[in-house]
């Protein structure tokens, strides 16, 4: 599998598998950037927020761009993904990751509500 493959299916997988996968995938000290009223979060923070890393039913990520030089990627995508309990959420999102020996982490994360 390519890096840019890996990368986008860790991106999904986010967004879709829920808080353990995503705390796998995730260097610690990472920072996260969320709307209003949840805002900055960082380190062991992200995972007491509840609005953190919430299984979706279905998500879907267009205008997809990847930056990639050597060890650090930043992906950038608009996101429209929907769960039983919310209406469809959209957004901007960017996030960044550094690989450590074989394994890319996540660490930014940033969404900016599209509406």
């Amino acid at each position: 599998m390519s890096d840019e493959d890996q990368l986008w299916s860790l991106e999904e997988r986010f967004w879709m598998e829920g808080l353990d996968s995503a705390r796998h995938m995730t260097a610690k000290g990472a920072v996260f950037v969320f709307p209003y009223p949840i805002g900055i979060l960082q380190g062991e923070a992200l995972w007491r927020e509840k609005s953190v890393a919430q299984r979706w039913r279905t998500v879907s990520m267009t205008e997809r761009y990847l930056m990639l030089e050597n060890d650090i990627a930043v992906l950038a995508y608009r996101v429209s993904a929907e769960r039983a309990d919310i209406p469809i959420y959209e957004a901007l999102c960017t996030s960044s990751y550094v690989r450590d020996h074989k394994t890319w982490l996540r660490v930014v994360h940033q969404q900016t509500l599209n509406n």
